[in-house]
């Protein structure tokens, strides 16, 4: 009889948004477009714009308007304790530039969960992310 271990991940820090560390979530009234290699990749009227702190605004696109054939899970993964665990996209089409250009958090933490199903772009690995009125 075979014997499985269950292993635990380790222990990690969870952070709730404060005056310190702020976090804004706030639909965006425009429509977000990012393209890649002259291809759009995503196109929206739903997404969300998360300010965090002292960092640029970044645009949460729901996956429903994310061209998802374009983009290749990969199996880099990052922790935030704001929202959680990380998980990131390539686009191919983009070359060497666009390697883990998309990234998502797939259970985020409550304080920031209406980001679930959701993905974010790196502006400096995409052509464009526009805000068109």
């Amino acid at each position: 009889m075979t014997t499985y271990k269950h292993q635990t991940a380790p222990s990690r820090t969870i952070k709730e948004p404060s005056p310190e560390h702020p976090i804004d979530i706030v639909r965006n009234p425009r429509r977000v477009v990012v393209t890649v290699a002259g291809r759009v990749v995503a196109n929206t009227q739903h997404a969300f714009t998360l300010k965090e702190a002292d960092y640029p605004a970044v645009q949460y696109i729901p996956r429903d308007d994310v061209d998802m054939s374009l983009l290749d899970r990969s199996d880099h993964t990052t922790y935030c304790p704001y929202k959680g665990d990380c998980h990131y996209y390539s686009i191919p089409s983009g070359g060497e530039r666009s390697v883990n250009s998309v990234w998502t958090y797939e259970s985020p933490y409550p304080a920031v969960a209406v980001i679930k199903d959701h993905v974010a772009f790196y502006p400096d690995r995409v052509d464009a992310i526009e805000e068109i009125a």
